[in-house]
């Protein structure tokens, strides 16, 4: 079924709880950082190559949405003639969605700045600001800043002398970074999310460390005067012995309030091919380690992304999420630590990857 919906439709789907997509399909460049609906951005011209990524069965619900100039009742009439049963454009696109202003409609996803500051609000998370933060280096203090953010990003730019350990890797990788409980620790990212979100990971899991986020990231960093830092100048390795027993201990108290569920490899490929219910097999463990070896129908999302950005991955609404890790499970259970306060479904597939490793040897 094709055809378009108009405002007043698009919002009650918004609102009644049953699996749904969007997709922005704007130019990325007109989209930006995020569409004002925080629905995934998959450009018109690599819908039709790309979009059964995102939309695991072809069923579901979904809505396009454009700049208004008719290009997704195209889009839509050309997916459904490649056999999508419940395609639908939104009427006048992002302009008539948003010509009254957006203070009160509703978006797709979470945004992430909001709900992050929710957090912070709740918890008190501990806040350094760049003077500060300089003013600790210049005295001599023990700091090291942590970057939360991917390796490509912190490639491009981070405060000088920084590490660049992605959110989900935070716990496995934190003993070998920081070995000495009396340094004080402080979490970047570009902004506000991922630096809350990894420092107050670090406070939840009840690390010794003093812990606090960088206010406003490389941005605060920049706009009180100092200068960035370029390439990968120091990353994480592979995770000793003492590090992963610290991941062990402390992803316990992180998770003693969480209600975690645990599925085998059998019930994740019942889920998947659920003719009713969609459900994403997201591996959250490093790129690196999905291309060494990985489950079918599983695809690679790196833990920390998902933090942040989970529209940019998860495009369909109400589905079932279940994130792959190896047997610590310690990306696993922090993504699901922070996505659950989302109102995503989650479970955890731990599979023991080095064990197809050593076969394979």
């Amino acid at each position: 079924m094709t055809h378009q919906i108009d405002k007043k439709t698009f919002t009650a789907w918004l609102a009644d709880g049953q699996e749904l997509a969007v997709l922005d399909i704007r130019p990325a460049e007109e989209v930006g950082y995020a569409s004002p609906l925080f629905a995934t951005n998959l450009p018109a011209d690599r819908l039709l190559a790309e979009i059964d990524r995102f939309i695991p069965r072809r069923s579901i619900r979904t809505v396009l949405v454009d700049d208004g100039k008719g290009a997704a009742l195209a889009a839509a009439e050309t997916l459904s003639k490649n056999g999508w049963a419940d395609i639908h454009a939104l009427e006048g696109g992002i302009p008539a969605w948003v010509e009254k202003g957006t203070d009160n409609l509703p978006t797709f996803d979470v945004p992430g700045v909001p709900f992050v500051k929710k957090i912070r609000d709740e918890k008190k998370t501990p806040v350094v600001f760049a003077a500060e933060l300089q003013a600790w280096r210049d005295a001599g203090e023990d700091v090291v800043v942590i970057d939360t953010r991917t390796l490509a990003e912190f490639e491009k730019a981070h405060v000088p002398g920084a590490i660049g350990i992605p959110g989900a890797e935070l716990l496995l990788r934190f003993r070998d970074s920081v070995p000495n409980p009396q340094t004080k620790v402080v979490v970047s990212c570009a902004g506000l999310p991922r630096a809350i979100l990894g420092a107050q990971t670090l406070i939840d899991a009840g690390v010794e460390n003093f812990v606090a986020y960088l206010d406003e990231g490389t941005r605060g960093w920049t706009e009180a005067g100092f200068a960035l830092e370029h390439g990968l100048t120091t990353t994480y390795g592979d995770p000793s012995e003492q590090s992963l027993t610290f991941a062990e201990e402390h992803l316990a108290t992180l998770s003693k309030d969480d209600k975690l569920t645990f599925i085998d490899l059998e019930t994740a490929k019942a889920w998947a091919s659920d003719p009713e219910r969609t459900t994403y097999l997201l591996d959250v463990r490093t790129p690196e380690e999905f291309a060494e070896s990985h489950l079918p129908q599983s695809v690679s999302s790196e833990g920390g992304q998902l933090l942040g950005v989970a529209y940019r991955t998860l495009l369909v609404r109400g589905a079932r999420v279940v994130l792959v890790d190896d047997l610590l499970g310690a990306r696993a259970r922090i993504v699901a630590h922070w996505l659950a306060r989302r109102g995503f479904e989650i479970a955890l597939l731990l599979h023991d990857f080095s064990a197809e490793e050593r076969a394979a040897a």
